[in-house]
């Protein structure tokens, strides 16, 4: 094999992040059957199955996974060419994207407005997913820039800027058992069921490691990455679940729940800005930064 398809790479990667053909035709906005003839292409010129196909699942061959990994570095290595090449001495023209979670966007609201004020012609996407996505995408080269709670997964070599530190409060129904406590304690959690966001949360990764590091596993009872939607379960009765200090005024918080905070020093919502340290980074995220630290209180 003497060249590989850059086009058809991208499909792949694509197909095997969605998880579907359909769905990836979408995010690339070409016909299904554009994609398959792609990666069936890829599949040629390699010589062996890259993806096997079970029903409605899809996946890797051995060799499907190696694929993976170079075609992800080969497609951000063709990023970051496009991005520098595109990267003037100004910041007149171009874009951005920033990956922020959805259960810390309204603390960045102050950022996004001072960054469109003060670079109206830069297009800022803003990229919602969990954390630890986040995290992943920034190591891979596919964000320059995101936030995620702190500390990062260890091991991805993130560099990192608060941009707020708060204590987490305790919420669920009057009856809990642990509401006799004006501070609720880590332990008084041992046997309590828990609503808590995504397990691509970066909360709720640094959850299972709190408990664990204290001897026991999170009961976990549901899950959501909507704060309002947790509110809505604990006030069912169906468990407690954890809020962040600035976003209590903002939910709506109804007589039948009870509010604690949390005595855990290991455990809190510390958001942060992180981007991978040592290569290039547009100017476009240098600025993202700059207004990030200048418009979002960093505290702890």
């Amino acid at each position: 094999m003497t060249r590989m398809d850059l086009r058809a790479l991208r499909y792949f990667v694509e197909t095997v992040r969605q998880q579907s053909f359909t769905a990836a035709a979408e995010r690339l906005n070409v016909t299904q059957s554009t994609v398959s003839k792609m990666i069936r292409q890829l599949e040629d010129e390699i010589g062996q199955p890259l993806l096997i196909r079970d029903g409605r699942q899809l996946h890797l061959t051995d060799v499907g996974r190696v694929v993976l990994e170079r075609g992800q570095e080969a497609l951000g290595v063709m990023h970051n060419l496009t991005r520098e090449v595109a990267d003037l001495a100004d910041l007149t023209r171009g874009e951005l994207t920033v990956g922020i979670p959805p259960m810390v966007n309204l603390l960045f609201a102050p950022a996004v407005k001072a960054f469109r004020a003060r670079y109206p012609a830069l297009a800022l996407h803003l990229r919602e997913l969990g954390g630890q996505l986040i995290e992943q995408q920034v190591t891979a080269g596919e964000l320059e820039v995101g936030a995620t709670l702190l500390p990062t997964e260890p091991g991805l070599g993130l560099a990192s800027r608060s941009v707020g530190h708060y204590p987490l409060h305790v919420v669920g129904p009057l009856q809990a058992s642990w509401t006799h406590h004006a501070q609720v304690p880590l332990e008084a959690l041992r046997d309590t069921p828990l609503l808590l966001p995504g397990d691509d949360f970066s909360l709720t990764r640094r959850v299972r490691e709190v408990t664990a590091a204290s001897g026991f596993e999170a009961r976990i009872a549901a899950q959501s990455g909507q704060w309002d939607f947790l509110i809505a379960l604990a006030a069912a009765g169906l468990g407690t679940t954890l809020i962040p200090a600035p976003l209590l005024a903002r939910l709506n918080l109804g007589a039948e729940l009870a509010v604690r905070p949390l005595a855990e020093p290991r455990l809190d919502w510390h958001v942060a800005v992180i981007w991978k340290p040592g290569g290039y980074m547009s100017r476009a995220a240098q600025a993202w930064l700059a207004v990030c630290e200048e418009n979002l209180l960093a505290t702890g």
